[in-house]
């Protein structure tokens, strides 16, 4: 027990539930995510139609969708854009540079406040007019290993 007498839960008995707007593709995922981030590239940003993308990137093999499949399509090669199939909401993305991951749109969690954003992505290609007021990590492009953030806060 901890300190507060609540039990402390194993990271794999934690699950995350998300749905489309029509809640006919839903999904879940055990454990916490790898990652979860801002993207402010132009295709994450077209694909939502947005001024930025937030992802939640989690193991694949953790994930299995509990309601319909969503629907697929090839957006560049090797990157697969997820929606629902009838009320068009983008539900993932998955890549081929990252074949153990998919990344869950973060607006499609029951509960977003459980996975904060820790850090922005390609803040290179940000649009001039948005600028997200938090202290979190800016980095150029990806944030993976090793990578420096170019910043951290607004400009």
């Amino acid at each position: 027990m901890t300190e507060s007498g609540a039990n402390p839960v194993a990271d794999d008995e934690i699950v995350t539930r998300g749905h489309c707007l029509c809640k006919a593709v839903r999904y879940e995922f055990s454990g916490k995510p790898r990652w979860v981030m801002h993207c402010h590239c132009a295709s994450c940003r077209r694909a939502v139609g947005s001024a930025v993308a937030t992802y939640v990137g989690v193991i694949a093999a953790r994930t299995r969708y509990t309601g319909e499949q969503p629907r697929s399509r090839e957006s560049s090669p090797g990157a697969f854009r997820h929606f629902c199939g009838t009320c068009g909401t983008p539900i993932a993305y998955t890549g081929a540079r990252w074949p153990d991951e998919i990344h869950f749109y973060h607006g499609t969690l029951e509960n977003p406040s459980a996975w904060p954003p820790t850090g922005h992505a390609h803040v290179v290609e940000r649009v001039d007019w948005f600028e997200v007021h938090d202290e979190l990590p800016r980095y150029e492009a990806l944030a993976g290993k090793g990578a420096k953030p170019v910043r951290i806060g607004p400009q």
